[in-house]
């Protein structure tokens, strides 16, 4: 079986909006998804200085 490329390493929901944070394994870089109803978008996280925040992938495997 092929292993998935994002893992999600964080969900908050609340009456139909769904916010989560993603992060890409081979990258490591963290993306924010956000849900309202039947729209929704994804963007990546960025540090103070507007670089990409990047995490340990092995914390979350």
């Amino acid at each position: 079986m092929e292993e998935k490329r994002f893992i999600r390493i964080f969900s908050q929901n609340s009456f139909g909006t769904a916010m989560e944070v993603w992060i890409d394994r081979e990258t490591g870089v963290n993306y924010l998804y956000r849900r309202d109803g039947y729209s929704g978008g994804m963007t990546v996280l960025v540090d103070r200085d507007g670089k990409p925040l990047i995490g340990e992938i092995n914390k979350w495997e």
